[in-house]
């Protein structure tokens, strides 16, 4: 997702949102150590995600 999606929502949601992703990346993380994951980029976009869901949520704290 971009970060002006993320901008859209609210703080519960950047919350839930938040979870959804960690437990991805948990999920992607267990599958490549297994050597079940075919694709590897998929883990840095979690990361990603994750570090725009984070400085979203500041933001919105500072304001």
């Amino acid at each position: 997702m971009k970060a002006n999606e993320f901008r859209a929502k609210n703080g519960d949601d950047l919350q839930k949102e938040l979870n959804e992703l960690l437990k991805a990346q948990f999920g992607l993380r267990m599958q490549h150590s297994t050597q079940q994951l075919a694709n590897n980029s998929q883990i840095r976009k979690v990361r990603r995600d994750i570090a725009r869901v984070r400085t979203v949520m500041k933001e919105k704290v500072a304001k």
